[in-house]
């Protein structure tokens, strides 16, 4: 199954990742991860699917776990 078909938009596949967050208990990397697994999909090919809102949850989870450096802006605070 390809990207393409199996989410063809952003909307969809935020939708799936929010949903596989929410229904699964898992972080937004491993929920991404998961998705790709599950439909043969490769990670770099999911890149144009991910919507801002994900990729700041993605970011902010990352600064939790130390993979990124912490800064300074107001939305850090939320997830601290």
């Amino acid at each position: 199954m390809t990207a393409e078909f199996s989410f063809n938009n952003k909307k969809k596949f935020s939708k799936l990742v929010e949903d596989t967050v929410r229904n699964m208990g898992i972080s937004y990397m491993e929920a991404i991860i998961h998705i790709c697994d599950e439909n043969d999909v490769e990670y770099e090919d999911t890149r144009k699917f991910i919507s801002q809102a994900v990729k700041d949850k993605l970011e902010a989870e990352a600064m939790r776990l130390n993979f990124l450096p912490k800064t300074n802006s107001l939305d850090s605070a939320f997830f601290e």
